[in-house]
């Protein structure tokens, strides 16, 4: 009787629309099955797991990592699922000597114990570093640089101010960490501190832990530094994977993804006597946090010493892998994956999401345990070193590169998640998709669908583009595979204020973000739902129309760009017209078509670039990109968006005519699949 009302209450739980792919005699089958597997998804399992994953600190490369591996492991095969390590190795710097001071002050570097969170006392934690920071011992005077984005530096120029030879100092915010070092060594400075100001997520915000959620006085956000907008993954073997055993690998001289000047995260107490010492002109008001001080620029009159080394080492990198093998389609694969490994204990950053994926892949287990098998192969993951530079993901890809080019249907991913809100990022084709599977998951705060709440805080419905940040990476922007990447949040739960630090534990998630875990719970369904349709449905569910208009009205964008910049642009607009042409053929094909699933997915592969991104070919997705100068945040038509903000007019027209080009062979792809649809 219990499974028979919950079955109900999941059938109940989302209304009856269509379903992209399925006829309507097919989708009555699909939403049966769907119910079964959204009764499945358990908040007690996902908080064992929680328990058991974020229990210790687990670095990449540590003994804890590989502990929690096998966790996975364990429970995925106690799921009835075929699964397995794959183990890869990548340079894994962890901190040796780390020292900053001024004068007579000593900064603390290191963040308090709380007797609230039993986890702040744990042994083996990884000290407050950025990774892949040069090594250094400088000495010099202190520049206030604001969030140390391009934008602070020309006015550091107008000022007078120059940052040559100095160490700046730069608040988190407004652009990922590693960019803040990446401009400051273009603009001359010698070494960057990165503090976290309690504007952004300290007192400001709310009261600070452990009495609420925000970062407390001497809180650290650890992370990497690596240039990201060159390549992700092992910083010694772009392109390829770094395996155990003599794999081919760069020096560390070779290598285009080190920072070149010493990097160190500090906390807002140790930032503030520094800031105090400074001189010149007072910050502009848009510069100035929420210390109690008066911000200014400088440079102070007494330098300041960082000494920075790190041990360079080689370490093991664990993939978790399971896997269940398709009835029809066995050479179609539909993946999703989370990582596993964090720069602490994680309860948030990955646990809350990895947590989902094992409880997604038990709901699998117990359909395949009753005889069901999918149509198409479905691969569940566990991710390792993702912090350092997503680094388990991309090898994992770059091996299986030519496979999953053939295989490949789509990437679901998902990374921390919280309460709140669906968060949404996709390629554009999954658009459509992704909007029913949000209309038919219930948000279990309000029992109103998940759409209705995201659409209470944004219309029309539309995921953002992807650009960097967690392990999608690798498939979307190097391989070309459809992607999408989910997790519910909300200002006080997404772990900002305890973001990458000790505090980032059980009893801290357990207060203050999803501690109820059914938002967990709703996670796992949304990624249940979203892999059982990808899996099952007779045509593979993209949708071209909604994915040509949010390509003409990214180039509009563009456009207007160069007009702003008087640059003259190739016509781009016939190579539009085609496309909107094909996607309304193809919707014309799709509505008496019965089948229709490899040549469907695969027009995701036509819109990659030949030569990939000037200066950065790695990068290939035509379409969105991490920005230079964003880093997690995209840039949509990158190629030529960046030539014309970096000013290389001669190039911004060259990247119009191959994008011209890319939409005329994505436009024949979708063409082509149109063709293949068996009516």
């Amino acid at each position: 009787m219990k499974l028979t009302l919950a079955l109900l209450f999941a059938a109940a739980a989302y209304a009856q629309g269509p379903i992209r792919g399925f006829s309507e005699e097919a989708a009555a089958k699909q939403r049966a099955l769907e119910a079964k597997l959204l009764a499945v998804p358990d908040a007690r399992r996902l908080e064992a797991h929680m328990k058991a994953m974020a229990s210790e600190p687990h670095h990449a490369g540590s003994p804890a990592s590989r502990k929690v591996a096998e966790y996975a492991l364990s429970q995925l095969r106690a799921a009835g699922l075929e699964a397995k390590i794959e183990t890869f190795e990548a340079l894994l710097p962890y901190p040796k000597d780390r020292q900053l001071s001024m004068g007579k002050f000593t900064a603390r570097l290191s963040e308090p114990n709380f007797a609230e969170d039993p986890d702040s006392t744990d042994k083996n934690q990884l000290p407050t570093f950025n990774a892949y920071s040069a090594d250094g011992d400088v000495t010099a005077p202190l520049v206030y640089v604001n969030y140390g984005v391009p934008e602070d530096y020309e006015y550091l120029k107008k000022q007078g101010v120059d940052v040559r030879g100095k160490i700046v100092i730069a608040r988190y915010g407004q652009a990922w960490r590693g960019v803040k070092p990446k401009v400051a060594a273009e603009n001359g400075a010698v070494a960057c501190l990165i503090y976290s100001d309690p504007k952004d997520d300290g007192y400001f915000r709310g009261d600070v832990y452990p009495a609420g959620a925000y970062r407390c006085e001497y809180g650290v956000q650890r992370g990497s530094v690596m240039d990201m907008s060159i390549h992700v993954g092992d910083p010694l073997s772009p392109g390829f994977a770094s395996e155990p055993g003599g794999a081919k690998r760069m020096t560390l001289k070779e290598s285009k993804t080190l920072m070149p000047i010493p990097v160190l995260p500090i906390s807002y107490g140790d930032a503030k006597p520094l800031l105090e010492a400074l001189s010149g002109p007072t910050a502009p008001e848009n510069w100035r946090g929420a210390l109690p001080i008066t911000y200014k620029i400088g440079p102070g009159t007494t330098p300041v010493k960082l000494k920075l080394t790190h041990d360079w080492g080689t370490r093991p990198v664990h993939n978790v892998i399971a896997t269940i093998r398709g009835s029809v389609y066995p050479d179609e694969w539909v993946l999703y994956g989370n990582h596993h490994d964090a720069w602490v204990n994680g309860a948030n950053d990955p646990i809350s999401g990895a947590a989902a994926v094992l409880e997604t892949a038990r709901a699998f287990g117990e359909l395949y345990k009753t005889g069901w098998r999918p149509q198409r192969t479905i691969v569940f993951a566990l991710w390792d070193a993702e912090e350092y530079g997503l680094i388990g993901s991309t090898e994992w890809v770059e091996k299986h590169l030519p496979e999953l080019k053939e295989k490949a249907v789509a990437y679901f991913n998902s990374d921390s998640s919280g309460k709140g809100v669906l968060g949404l990022g996709a390629t554009p084709a999954l658009n459509l998709f992704l909007e029913q599977v949000s209309r038919d998951v219930k948000d279990p705060a309000t029992g109103e669908s998940v759409l209705a709440q995201m659409l209470k805080v944004q219309k029309p419905f539309q995921p953002r583009p992807l650009g960097s940040g967690s392990d999608y990476v690798g498939f979307v922007h190097h391989g070309g595979i459809a992607g999408v990447n989910f997790g519910f949040s909300s200002a006080a739960s997404s772990g900002g204020g305890v973001y990458h630090s000790i505090f980032d534990s059980f009893a801290w998630y357990k207060r203050f973000s999803d501690g109820e875990f059914v938002y967990g719970k709703a996670l796992a369904q949304v990624a249940a739902m979203s892999v059982v349709r990808m899996s099952e449905a007779p045509i593979v569910p993209f949708e071209f129309t909604r994915a040509a208009a949010t390509i003409r009205k990214s180039w509009g964008e563009v456009d207007k760009l160069a007009a702003d910049k008087n640059v003259g642009l190739p016509n781009v607009t016939a190579s539009l017209d085609k496309l909107d042409a094909a996607a309304k053929e193809f919707e014309a094909q799709y509505a008496s078509a019965k089948s229709g699933t490899r040549e469907v997915y695969l027009t995701e592969r036509a819109l990659l670039l030949p030569e990939g991104l000037p200066g950065r070919p790695w990068y290939k997705n035509s379409v969105s990109a991490p920005g230079q100068y964003t880093g997690y945040g995209a840039k949509t038509i990158a190629g030529v968006r960046e030539s014309l903000e970096l000013g290389q007019r001669a190039q911004a027209v060259a990247q119009a005519k191959v994008f011209a080009q890319v939409m005329e062979n994505y436009a024949a792809a979708i063409t082509a699949a149109g063709a293949k649809l068996k009516r």
